[in-house]
């Protein structure tokens, strides 16, 4: 009886030792990591040796076993490390999304803490995503965010000679004092360390073209500029809202009418628009006085005025730019209409109309 108890204790105790260790090994590989121990690191190659943010990169050698974290050394910012990649031989790992461009130095480091110092390229083209302004005289300062900025070291107008000066900048941010120029309109070439990129966002500048409003109503029409002939609304001048300078025409849309209503002449002298001007844009910034509105533009010149119309949306309480081209308007005409549609006893602000060549 005796030595049945103590085989019995023994099978148990064999029992309970398998277990352990099962459970013990499931543990250690339930993240699917290779068993492989830290060694010391020696790199054979690395590929591709420049990158952009998010590439895969591939890196190869001995003793690269148990790495525990790659640090690109510019800012000192982490690469995400997928250890079920990691092997005494290979390391797959990606460019951090938020890498600084320019050339720079990886660093491995392994679980007793060996090093391996890698030279790399990271490429960080700059990247513009939205702008404070489309429009802008000589000395206006032009907000441009996005990424890769910090390291911006020349603004060119696409197509000129002509520098923008940096005033400020950050990695998601750079200010720009824009120059005196010639060209009507034109996008940026932009520089940094990795190299230029071209926005696809046009700046206007707004001497340069035909100016319906900019802080007053253009010169370049006949009998005076431009002038308002608005009715079923009530036009006047805002110190307070404004885009751009200081001033922007407020619309007040109060009742059956409801135009704002730009002229460039009288029709009986034969004089319009296009006489003087063929825009290929016509560009204006809007904003809602507290509430959502919807205009239509069209052109007019009785007894044969365009019948062709444009309907834009202008949220409430943000300044919004529009771009249209002017192709929807056929034919001559004298007066532009900016007409309320739908719901009346609205107020919209307009700055920056311009037609755009």
């Amino acid at each position: 009886m005796k030595k049945i108890i103590i085989n019995k204790i023994e099978l148990l105790s064999f029992l309970v030792f398998s277990f352990a260790l099962a459970l013990s090994s499931c543990k250690k590989d339930s993240d699917g990591s290779p068993s492989v121990k830290a060694g010391t690191p020696i790199l054979e190659s690395i590929t591709p040796a420049l990158a952009s943010g998010g590439d895969l990169i591939t890196l190869k050698g001995s003793g690269l076993g148990d790495m525990r974290s790659i640090i690109f050394e510019k800012d000192s910012i982490p690469a995400y490390l997928m250890s079920t990649l990691n092997t005494e031989n290979v390391i797959l790992f990606r460019v951090p999304s938020d890498g600084i461009g320019g050339a720079q130095n990886i660093i491995f480091i392994n679980s007793v803490g060996k090093t391996l110092v890698v030279p790399f390229n990271v490429l960080a083209f700059p990247q513009v995503s939205s702008v404070s302004n489309y429009d802008f005289v000589k000395g206006d300062l032009i907000t441009l965010t996005g990424t890769n900025l910090n390291d911006v070291t020349d603004v060119l107008l696409t197509g000129t000679t002509v520098h923008a000066t940096i005033i400020s900048k950050v990695k998601t941010k750079l200010v720009i004092s824009m120059p005196a120029t010639t060209v009507t309109r034109a996008t940026l070439d932009i520089t940094n360390v990795t190299g230029m990129i071209t926005t696809t966002m046009e700046f206007v500048c707004i001497p340069n073209n035909f100016i319906v409003y900019a802080d007053a109503f253009g010169t370049g029409a006949f009998n005076g500029g431009v002038q308002s002939w608005s009715y079923g609304c009530n036009v006047s001048e805002s110190t307070t809202e404004f885009k751009t300078g200081t001033k922007s025409l407020k619309v007040d849309y109060v009742d059956g009418g409801l135009s704002l209503f730009l002229g460039s002449d009288t029709w009986s002298d034969g004089h319009w628009f296009t006489d003087f001007y063929s825009p290929t844009y016509i560009t204006f910034w809007a904003k809602g006085g507290g509430k959502d509105v919807s205009i239509l533009i069209k052109g007019d010149a009785p007894p044969n005025a365009p019948t062709d119309t444009k309907i834009v949306s202008i949220p409430a309480d943000v300044w919004t730019y529009f771009k249209i081209p002017s192709n929807f308007i056929n034919g001559t005409y004298g007066r532009l209409n900016f007409i309320i549609s739908g719901t009346t006893g609205r107020t919209v602000y307009f700055d920056d109309i311009l037609y755009v060549k």
